[in-house]
């Protein structure tokens, strides 16, 4: 790891990490809570892949979607509107958009192939996505003087690395540049993500191996066609077959790469100094 000891992290003049764990654990809030403090630069995974990596896909979707629209397309045949996206670190619809969910094309569904076809984008740029971490730790200090950087990954970091295999090339590129901190959750935790998840279902990345298997499982646990599965009942189900799927992984790549933190105990955290004596002592539980 970066940093061997409490005091080793306390007494870096530079101190990198990259938080991990399901979406809605505090990653982001955490990042915000660093940034907020003035000398932490943050890099979201998400932003950087809605951007960077997928951004020309997202705008030719937009496209595409124009161009059924006569009045629409003769605008845009003529060059007489710009179409972009407008992704932030507060609003990545754009990205969710794109990825879709696979069913029914009546509501909103998309076919299943061209669904895995966006997942396999998804894949190959959020790993671009990871790797270009040590890149913007370096510009985050040579171009802008932020002494401190913080990593707010994406919560399918886990789907897109081998978090046993050393010589994964996506997590060692990560923990070179950044101390990995994995934030777990228990189950009450879980029950609420599947809570809020029920309440306003988005898009999601799954391995493709899992992703076929779970899509043939649904079709014959409800006896219909892929054209005419819910969209968001198989987003439903498919969340929560995915979360369990995901657990071991993320336990994985903190034991192997990185630090654990509680849930609980980032709830409690105000600002940076909570913020660095918790990493403190995730080191120092794990040395």
């Amino acid at each position: 790891m970066l940093y061997n000891s409490s005091d080793a992290w306390q007494i870096a003049s530079h101190k990198r990490v990259a938080m991990i764990g399901m979406s809605g654990l505090g990653k982001t809030y955490l990042s915000e809570i660093l940034r907020a403090g003035g000398a932490w630069f943050h890099y979201s995974v998400d932003y950087r892949i809605g951007t960077r990596y997928m951004g020309e896909h997202i705008v030719d979707n937009f496209k595409r979607e124009a161009m059924r629209v006569p009045f629409l397309r003769e605008l845009l045949m003529s060059d007489s509107i710009y179409i972009a996206s407008n992704i932030t670190f507060e609003n990545l619809a754009p990205l969710s958009t794109y990825l879709g969910k696979p069913g029914d094309p009546a509501k909103g569904g998309i076919d299943i192939e061209e669904y895995i076809k966006r997942q396999r984008q998804h894949r190959q740029a959020e790993q671009m996505a990871v790797r270009d971490v040590a890149l913007f730790a370096h510009k985050a200090l040579d171009i802008y003087g932020y002494e401190h950087f913080v990593c707010d990954t994406s919560g399918s970091i886990c789907e897109v690395v081998e978090p046993d295999d050393p010589k994964d090339q996506v997590l060692n590129a990560l923990s070179t540049a950044a101390l990995p901190v994995l934030i777990e959750g228990h189950a009450g935790h879980t029950a609420e993500l599947h809570a809020r998840f029920n309440a306003a279902p988005k898009p999601m990345y799954y391995r493709e191996d899992f992703l076929r298997a779970k899509w043939a499982e649904y079709l014959a646990l409800h006896g219909v066609a892929g054209h005419m599965v819910d969209p968001d009942d198989f987003i439903r189900w498919g969340y929560s077959e995915l979360l369990a799927a995901r657990l071991p992984r993320y336990a994985a790549i903190a034991s192997n790469w990185g630090v654990t933190v509680s849930a609980d105990e980032t709830g409690d955290i105000r600002d940076v100094q909570d913020f660095n004596d918790l990493i403190g002592q995730a080191i120092d539980r794990k040395s």
